[in-house]
């Protein structure tokens, strides 16, 4: 395609239709400028839909809306995958955010002029800028050496797991003990002896049940403690940025003491393979007919053909990348806080890249530029 007559042109694309991206799209609507969300899916909230069957939200309802839209659900309930997804989707219409499914982004480039060029299902997208909202959990992450397992060996990783209907008679070693690993280790034991391997990532000081703990999660934990003092501009939130790396939130639903009272077993680290079966660091051979990787996942931006940007996570500071005015990021593990790959801190997030989109000069009126779309909500 050559020029902009095969081209749509925008101020702002978005790419990704999750919950960063719509709550970005929402405050530029606020702001009146002009842009459009590109989701891969044909469905918004289909990231969420493909979840295991049981998956709840590990935070309430009360601290699960977006800008603008509580959630509609009981405060203190713990919403499904399937009512997050709906609520997603639903959100999208309610505001008339201009999302284009079906539209799965293959490069990022520049165009010469200070701007970018997207190309999308053999569409070509022209922009002043660009919000990168694909997300924390993009590229699942598996050992190399998963592959030398028997390969009569059930192996799933975590965005695969559906229910325990996927597993064979035997045991199961679930690798990761996070909140995914642990719910998926809980589910599987009642009906299958199972081992959870990995580090611990700790569990917050209480259980959630009562209103005294209610208070203390919603007043300490959520309000507090991730979203305001787990944060880049504390030296405590920038030595746990550096400790979790990917590994997420301390358990929350779950206590220890229900994992050893279902009868899982704690497990060492995997170390390998021999004989087919996972081999533990302390030399323990697991006869386990199913894996299940916990492992979390790993970022891929190879598809943003810039200069000075490699495959990992771009360089940027909240979200505003380095070197590359009108690039952003925004749904990532610790963008800014522990909340920021939480429901709960995506609007946040969202309302300072916008208001930096907005504080740039109108690029739209550059000499030889062609103003973009009405802006939506205007």
């Amino acid at each position: 395609m050559d020029g902009n007559h095969d081209a749509e042109r925008y101020e702002t694309v978005i790419i990704g239709g999750g919950q960063a991206g719509l709550a970005t799209g929402y405050q530029l609507a606020k702001l009146g400028r002009s842009f459009v969300i590109l989701e891969a899916d044909r469905r918004i909230g289909d990231v969420w839909r493909r979840r295991w069957d049981s998956l709840h939200l590990f935070t309430p309802a009360r601290h699960d809306g977006l800008p603008g839209w509580r959630f509609p659900a009981k405060g203190w309930s713990f919403p499904s995958r399937d009512a997050m997804a709906d609520y997603l989707e639903a959100y999208a219409a309610r505001f008339g955010l201009p999302v284009r499914t079906g539209m799965p982004v293959d490069r990022v480039s520049g165009d010469g002029d200070g701007g970018y060029v997207v190309t999308a299902a053999g569409r070509r997208f022209e922009a002043d800028n660009v919000v990168v909202a694909t997300g924390a959990f993009k590229v699942p992450t598996v050992p190399a050496f998963a592959a030398q397992l028997d390969p009569g060996v059930v192996q799933l990783h975590s965005s695969d797991y559906r229910g325990p209907s996927q597993l064979r008679d035997g045991g199961v070693l679930v690798v990761g003990a996070g909140n995914s690993g642990a719910e998926i280790a809980l589910e599987s034991a009642g009906a299958h002896q199972v081992w959870l391997s990995g580090r611990e990532v700790g569990a917050l000081p209480f259980r959630i049940g009562g209103l005294p703990s209610r208070l203390l999660l919603e007043r300490l934990a959520l309000r507090v403690l991730f979203h305001r003092v787990l944060t880049l501009k504390t030296p405590m939130g920038r030595r746990m940025r550096a400790r979790t790396g990917s590994r997420g939130t301390p358990l929350i639903r779950i206590r220890p003491a229900e994992i050893t009272a279902a009868g899982v077993e704690r497990a060492g680290r995997v170390a390998g393979v021999k004989d087919g079966l996972p081999v533990l660091e302390d030399g323990r051979v697991l006869e386990v007919a199913n894996v299940v990787w916990s492992t979390g996942f790993h970022h891929d931006f190879s598809w943003i053909d810039l200069p000075g940007l490699g495959d990992g996570e771009p360089p940027h500071r909240r979200g505003v990348v380095d070197g590359q005015p009108g690039l952003y990021l925004v749904g990532l593990h610790f963008l800014y806080a522990m909340s920021s790959a939480m429901i709960q801190g995506a609007g946040r997030d969202a309302e300072h890249v916008a208001r930096h989109i907005a504080a740039r000069v109108p690029s739209a009126r550059r000499a030889g530029r062609e103003p973009g779309r009405e802006p939506v909500g205007a």
